[in-house]
């Protein structure tokens, strides 16, 4: 028999590290970019996610996971936000380290039965909107996950060969869901361009749902031994023995929950949004997420421009204007200490100023 949709408690985990290198130099690693102000003028990005997440499922039953070092400020972002509602990674682990963690702490925590437990995993980093078609789509995931037991994605529908997204070819309808017949990490032009015109493959939101029993069947049978540390860590936290319980953590391996579980996993279903979406990956991201001149230009801060289109222009804790004549599809970012100009299309690349 299928378990009814009020058998289940709901909670979301809003997945909010990073490493703050794509929209340097603003952001930096004690301040990546869900703590900008990206697609909302008076809203850091992690504070929309909290703010949508509350919608779901009620902010009693929201958490963050994040780096240690951005507890505090994650904190900071909604003043309703318990104690209980960080969990902390002691190190990175990437994706799959980060959701055993939560999964051990969910376990460890809930004495009304953790079986009965359904997941929203969702993101810090995205503009989604409007709320209200954000909050029907994930019921809908929800309600797949609890009446199939299965692994939930939602799958952005492609308006472009972006090479940016991994990609979900889609096979039969079950429901108001499709079954997932294959994932495909970041494809090159061409192949994006084979998949926009098959119209059977969507984005990778990076956003699932699943009760946690299924997410541990599941693990059981594709990693085996990280599914036994995070039984393990749920019993030292169980127990008080936090210390124990992150040297557990530590030996985990660096793998992405798509590459570890998704990909391997036996039931895997994809619903498509109703609202609208988009990764604000890099800053020419701005040119889509804030409203935009006669010309296109968009500008955060005090600009001017004079025959001059398509261009980003931001501006943060330094009182100055930028003026643009002439120019055309350029990225400008100004900080108290830093000048950053480049074209819009290497935006991905100021990373480089880190590394290089």
């Amino acid at each position: 028999m299928e378990p009814s949709q009020g058998a289940f408690r709901r909670l979301a985990v809003i997945m909010a590290g990073g490493s703050g290198e794509r929209f340097w130099p603003v952001s930096t690693k004690d301040r990546p970019k869900q703590f900008l102000r990206l697609s909302n003028p008076d809203r850091t990005l992690l504070g929309e996610a909290v703010d949508r997440a509350a919608a779901v499922v009620g902010l009693e039953n929201v958490r963050i996971a994040t780096g240690r070092h951005l507890a505090k400020p994650s904190q900071a972002e909604h003043p309703g936000l318990g104690q209980g509602s960080l969990l902390a990674e002691p190190c990175k682990r990437n994706t799959t380290g980060c959701l055993a963690w939560v999964t051990a702490h969910l376990i460890a925590n809930d004495t009304t039965g953790w079986a009965q437990t359904s997941i929203a995993v969702l993101t810090a980093d995205h503009r989604i909107e409007p709320t209200s078609e954000f909050v029907a789509t994930v019921n809908e995931a929800l309600a797949t996950a609890e009446s199939t037991g299965g692994l939930v994605t939602i799958g952005i529908r492609p308006d472009r060969p972006a090479t940016g997204f991994g990609y979900i070819e889609t096979g039969q309808t079950a429901g108001s869901a499709r079954e997932v017949l294959r994932f495909t990490e970041k494809p090159d032009k061409q192949t994006a361009e084979a998949f926009l015109s098959r119209g059977n493959y969507l984005w990778n939101s990076g956003m699932f749902f699943w009760t946690l029993a299924a997410f541990m069947a599941e693990l059981e049978q594709a990693q085996p031994e990280i599914a036994g540390k995070v039984r393990e860590m749920a019993s030292l936290i169980g127990t008080g023995d936090l210390p124990a319980a992150e040297q557990v953590f530590e030996s985990l391996p660096n793998l992405s929950i798509d590459y570890a579980l998704l990909e391997k996993a036996t039931r895997v279903f994809v619903v498509e949004p109703r609202f609208t979406w988009d990764d604000l990956g890099s800053w020419d991201a701005l040119s889509r997420s804030l409203p935009q001149d006669e010309e296109d230009n968009v500008a955060v801060g005090n600009a001017r421009y004079l025959e001059s289109s398509g261009n980003v222009v931001y501006i943060e804790g330094a009182n100055v204007q930028v003026c643009l004549l002439g120019v055309s599809d350029l990225v400008v970012v100004v900080t108290d200490d830093t000048v950053m100009v480049c074209p819009k299309g290497r935006a991905q690349d100021v990373k480089r100023f880190l590394t290089d």
